[in-house]
């Protein structure tokens, strides 16, 4: 498991996702890149944008960070417009 300072220095590595073909990996963190529409937010295949986000089809804004609750990482993203940078686990 990913300690606090392994996901701020991102020490497995980063993917800036920048399209809207799915991308399937173990993600710590999400970090929105600019203002950036999902499509979906994946825990073990499992949409769970609705968890993460109050009004899904509205973009969320640049600078936020996003972190899976209970110790669980994220499976996968898809966004439908927007850039993020994808802290892999």
């Amino acid at each position: 498991m990913a300690t606090d300072n392994d996901i701020l220095i991102a020490n497995q590595g980063s993917f800036v996702l920048n399209n809207t073909v799915a991308k399937t990996t173990t993600i710590n963190a999400i970090v929105v890149l600019e203002d950036t529409v999902f499509s979906a937010i994946r825990i073990a295949g499992t949409d769970v944008k609705a968890t993460y986000i109050a009004a899904p089809a509205t973009a969320v804004k640049a600078g936020t960070i996003i972190r899976a609750v209970n110790a669980q990482q994220f499976s996968g993203v898809t966004l439908t417009s927007g850039s993020v940078l994808l802290i892999l686990a």
